[in-house]
C-alpha cells in the first residue's frame, strides 16, 4: 500500500460528515459574491448591449446616446483594452467583437452605470447597425457545409473493416442528441476593485481562479501578480464555471481599471443562457459488429460535436468522448473519427462527464436499439460485453480492477431484486394494453484524470498557529460538491488534530498560484494530495520536537486526536507541541504540492494511459410509461458505485444522488431549443427559463431510491484509498433512458426495437411507443424497428437515422 493511500486507525477521514457549510446555505447565511456588493462603496453596475442576429456584420457602434441616460458612467469597446482583445485561451474570443457578432445574444459592449436600471437604460440607448449574414444554426447544418473548426481526431485498434465483413450482425445508423443548459443557482458574476498600489482584486464565480487571473492580466496588459482572484464559493458550476467566467471578470476589472471604481457584473438568469455555454451536442454515425454470441467484435464511428462559435474546451470534451466511447465495454476493433462543427451559437464548454457522457452515450445507444435484433435481453447483451481483468481500452491502458464491474452488476441484481421484478413487469404489462413498464441496467467505466497531463498537479499552504488552531489554503473551489469538507477531513487526519482544530481559508491566487481547475472530478485527488504532503512536513518537524521531549526516536511518536504519544508511552497535547516548536523556532506551516504519477499520453495519436484509474458504477431504474401522452414515472432506482475508501460518506452519497438526478434531466427533460427558421430571430435560443427549460424537480424524483458504496474498493495510489466521485455518477442515468425504451418496445410485439431520441421527453417517448405499436402491424417494421422519432412533434427525417441491418 502506498503511503499517500495508507489511512490511519483513527482518521476523520471516512466519517460521514454534512457539508461544512451547509448550516449556512439552508440559513442564507452563506456570502456569495453578490452579496459582497452591499459590503463595497461605490460600486458601478455593468450590463451588455447583446446582439439581435446570430450572425452579422457590425456596420457602426454609436455609445454616445448611452451618456445622455441619467447614471450611465462609462461604455467599455474595444477601444478600451490596453491588453489583448481577447477572453479564451485559443485567441479565437474577441472579448468585444469590433467585426462581427457570432451568435444571438452576442455582446458588443458593456455599460457601467450607478444602478442597474441605469446600466440597462444606457444599453438599449446604444446604437448598432448591422448586416446580417449567412448562419449554421445546426450541427447538420455545419456538417452539410463542411463548417468545421480545431484540430479533429482519430482513434484506432485492430482491423475494424475486416471485423465488420466477418461478423455475424452488422447494424448501422445516425443517432443525434442535445446538449444541456449549466442552471447553476448563481449566475456568472464577479466583482472587481483597484487598490491604491494598483493591484487589480476580482472575486469570481469561477472553477479556474488561476485561468481567470491569466486572462483578466492580458486583457489589462499587465503581468499575472498585479492581478488576485478570489473564489469564495460558487452556487454550482457543473463545468460551466471552467472557462466561462474569465471575460466576465476581465470586464469588471477593465471597468475598475478605467473608472477607478468597484464594478460589479452579474448576469440575470436569461443573460446567462443566452450568453454562456452548455453541454455539446453531438451528431454520431456507427456501424456495429456482433459475433454470434452477442459480443461486439466491431465499432466504426464518426462523432461530430457542435462547438458553438468558438473553441473553447471543445478539443479535449472531443478526446474525452472518443476516449469514453466504449464505457463499460470490451470492443477489440475500434475506429473512432472525431470532429468539431462551428456553428452560430454560444460557443459549447465543459459540463460534468466532460464530453465522456456523449461518448458513452453512443454506444449505450447501440447496445439498446440492437439488444432485441439480436434475440437479446438488453441487459444478459450489457453483461456479457463488459470489460474483464486482462482487458485494455481502444487507446492502450490496462482496465484495473475491472472484476469491480461485475461486482457492481452482481450486487445490483442481488440488492434490487431485479429477476423478481422482471417476471412482475412481464406479467404488468401483459395485463395494462395503455401502461407500460420497463427495467433497465447499465454500467459506468470514467477515467479520472485531466486529459492534458500538466494539469493533474496540485498545491497547498497550511498554515499552524502559536495556539495550534490550523489554517489550510488549497487551490480547489467549492462549488457545493464538498470538496472543503473532505479537504477538512485530511487535515485533520494527517495532522492528527480534531476537525475544529482546522480552518479552511478562501481560494485565491497569491496564496496557491498556478492552480488547475476544480474539474475533471480530480479536485479531491489533486488538491487533497497537495495537503497531505504539508501537513506531513509539519507533523515531521513536529515529530521531532515532541520525540526530544519524551525521549523517543521521531519515528516512534504519533499524532491521534490531538495528543500526541509515544509508543513506549508518554503523552504531550497538541497545542503544547505547536507552542514548544515555535519557541525552537521551528517552521509551522508548509507548501505542499502533488503531481499525478504515472500518466502519459500522446494526443496525436490518441494513444497512452491518461488516467490515473477509472471509477465504476451500476444503476438499474424502472419506470412507468403512460400510452395515450409518454408521460412516465420514475418508479425506483438502485445503485452501487465505486469510490474507493470513501473519505466522506455522506458528500459522496450526496454526489451521486444529485449526479444522477443531472443526467437523468439531460437524458430525459432538458430539451434545448434554437430558432432554425429563416425568420428574423434566426439562431434566437427559445428555453430561456425554467418557464420552457424543464429541469429535474422533486416530481421526477424516483420514488425510491436506494445508493450503496461499493465495499472493499481501496485505491491504492489515491489520497486514503479514495476515489473520485463528482462526474462519474451521471452516467448512472443512462439506465433511466434504456428503460423508457424497454417501456415503448413492449407496447410493440416481442423483437421490437425502438428509437429513442435524446432527451426523451415525454413527446419522444410517446413518439417512439407509437412507432412501436405500429410495427405490430408491419412485419418489416417489427424487424427494423420502425422508423426513427426524432423525438419532437416531428416526422422522421430522410436522411438514414433508422436502424438498419447490414
Amino acid at each position: 500500500m502506498s503511503q499517500l493511500s495508507e489511512r490511519p486507525a483513527e482518521a476523520v477521514v471516512g466519517l460521514p460528515l454534512p457539508h461544512e457549510s451547509a448550516a449556512l446555505h439552508v440559513t442564507g447565511e452563506a456570502l456569495y459574491i453578490d452579496d459582497l456588493v452591499v459590503r463595497t462603496r461605490d460600486v458601478l453596475h455593468a450590463w451588455p448591449v447583446q446582439s439581435p442576429h446570430a450572425h452579422a456584420r457590425i456596420v457602426d457602434l454609436q455609445v454616445k446616446p448611452a451618456y445622455d441616460v441619467p447614471g450611465v458612467v462609462r461604455v467599455l469597446t474595444s477601444d478600451d483594452v490596453p491588453g489583448v482583445n481577447d477572453a479564451g485561451v485559443k485567441h479565437d474570443e474577441p472579448l468585444f467583437p469590433d467585426a462581427e457578432v457570432m451568435f444571438h445574444g452576442h455582446a458588443i459592449c458593456w455599460v457601467l452605470g450607478e444602478t442597474l436600471e441605469a446600466a440597462r437604460l444606457g444599453a438599449e440607448a446604444v446604437q448598432v447597425e448591422y448586416e446580417p449574414l449567412p448562419s449554421l444554426v445546426t450541427v447538420r447544418e455545419a456538417i452539410a457545409a463542411g463548417n468545421f473548426q480545431g484540430t479533429g481526431r482519430h482513434l484506432e485498434r485492430g482491423d475494424v473493416e475486416t471485423a465488420l465483413a466477418t461478423a455475424a450482425h452488422v447494424f448501422q445508423a445516425e443517432f443525434e442528441f442535445a446538449g444541456q443548459e449549466h442552471f447553476y443557482l448563481e449566475t456568472h458574476v464577479a466583482l472587481a476593485l483597484v487598490d491604491e498600489a494598483g493591484q487589480i482584486f476580482v472575486q469570481s464565480s469561477s472553477q479556474h481562479p488561476s485561468e481567470t487571473q491569466e486572462i483578466v492580466a492580458h486583457v489589462l496588459g499587465v503581468a499575472s501578480h498585479a492581478v488576485t482572484v478570489q473564489c469564495l464559493r460558487m452556487g454550482g458550476g457543473f463545468g460551466g464555471k471552467e472557462m466561462q467566467p474569465h471575460g466576465f471578470a476581465a470586464i469588471a476589472a477593465l471597468g475598475a481599471t478605467l473608472t477607478g471604481r468597484p464594478v460589479r457584473l452579474r448576469l440575470n438568469r436569461t443573460q446567462d443562457v443566452t450568453m454562456s455555454g452548455k453541454r455539446h451536442g453531438f451528431h454520431s454515425q456507427w456501424r456495429a459488429g456482433f459475433d454470434a454470441d452477442g459480443r461486439l467484435v466491431a465499432l466504426d464511428a464518426t462523432l461530430t460535436s457542435d462547438g458553438g462559435w468558438s473553441l473553447d474546451l471543445s478539443e479535449p470534451v472531443l478526446a474525452r468522448a472518443m476516449c469514453h466511447i466504449d464505457n463499460a465495454y470490451w470492443i477489440p476493433n475500434v475506429r473512432v473519427d472525431g470532429r468539431i462543427a462551428k456553428t452560430n451559437k454560444t460557443s459549447q464548454t465543459a459540463f460534468r462527464g466532460f464530453g465522456g457522457p456523449q461518448g458513452m452515450l453512443v454506444i449505450e445507444d447501440v447496445l439498446g436499439r440492437c439488444a432485441p435484433l439480436l434475440g437479446y435481453d438488453a441487459m444478459e447483451l450489457r453483461r456479457r460485453n463488459l470489460y474483464r481483468p486482462g482487458h485494455t481500452t481502444p487507446y492502450g491502458q490496462p482496465v484495473r480492477h475491472a472484476e469491480r464491474l461485475e461486482a457492481c452488476w452482481s450486487e445490483v441484481l442481488r440488492g434490487a431484486e431485479v429477476e423478481r421484478r422482471q417476471a412482475e413487469i412481464e406479467q404488468f404489462n401483459a395485463n395494462h394494453p395503455n401502461t407500460k413498464r420497463g427495467l433497465a441496467m447499465t454500467p459506468v467505466k470514467f477515467g479520472i484524470s485531466f486529459n492534458l497531463t500538466a494539469f493533474n498537479q496540485a498545491g497547498a499552504l497550511v498554515h499552524v498557529y502559536k495556539d495550534g488552531s490550523v489554517l489550510i489554503n488549497h487551490g480547489g473551489t467549492e462549488m457545493g460538491q464538498g470538496l472543503h469538507t473532505k479537504m477538512l477531513q485530511v487535515a485533520a487526519t494527517t495532522l492528527g488534530v480534531p476537525l475544529e482544530r482546522v480552518r479552511l481559508a478562501p481560494t485565491r491566487t497569491d496564496k496557491v498560484p498556478n492552480t488547475s481547475a476544480t474539474a475533471a472530478s480530480s479536485g479531491a485527488d489533486l488538491n487533497g494530495a497537495a495537503i497531505k504532503n504539508a501537513c506531513e512536513q509539519i507533523r515531521e518537524r513536529l515529530a521531532q520536537v515532541a520525540g526530544s521531549r519524551l525521549g523517543l526516536h521521531a519515528h516512534d511518536v504519533r499524532f491521534a486526536d490531538g495528543v500526541v504519544r509515544g509508543l513506549q508511552g508518554g503523552s504531550l497535547s497538541w497545542e503544547d507541541v505547536v507552542l514548544a516548536a515555535y519557541f525552537q523556532r521551528v517552521q509551522l506551516w508548509a507548501a505542499g504540492f502533488y503531481r499525478t504519477e504515472g500518466l502519459h499520453w500522446d494526443a496525436n495519436a490518441m494513444h497512452g494511459e491518461p488516467f490515473k484509474y477509472f471509477a465504476y458504477g451500476v444503476a438499474a431504474s424502472e419506470v412507468e410509461v403512460d400510452g395515450f401522452t409518454g408521460a412516465y414515472t420514475l418508479r425506483r432506482v438502485d445503485i452501487v458505485h465505486d469510490v474507493g475508501d470513501s473519505l466522506s460518506p455522506l458528500i459522496d452519497l450526496g454526489q451521486i444522488e444529485g449526479g444522477f438526478v443531472q443526467g437523468t434531466g439531460w437524458l430525459t427533460l432538458e430539451d434545448l431549443r434554437w430558432d432554425e427558421s429563416d425568420g428574423p430571430h434566426r439562431g434566437r435560443l427559445a428555453t430561456q427559463a425554467a418557464s420552457t427549460y424543464k429541469l429535474p424537480s422533486f416530481s421526477e424524483m424516483p420514488q425510491v431510491f436506494n445508493v450503496h458504496l461499493l465495499e472493499k474498493a481501496h485505491e491504492d495510489g489515491a489520497v486514503y484509498g479514495s476515489k473520485a466521485v463528482g462526474e462519474p455518477p451521471l452516467m448512472l442515468a443512462f439506465s433511466v433512458r434504456e428503460a423508457l425504451r424497454q417501456a415503448a418496445a413492449a407496447f410493440g410485439p416481442v423483437g421490437t426495437s425502438v428509437d429513442l431520441a435524446s432527451p426523451a421527453t415525454p413527446e419522444a417517448v410517446y413518439w417512439a411507443l407509437d412507432n412501436a405499436r405500429s410495427a405490430a402491424h408491419s412485419p418489416a417494421g417489427a424487424a427494423r424497428g420502425g422508423e426513427a422519432a426524432r423525438g419532437r412533434g416531428e416526422p422522421a427525417l430522410p436522411s438514414p437515422s433508422s436502424l438498419s441491418g447490414v
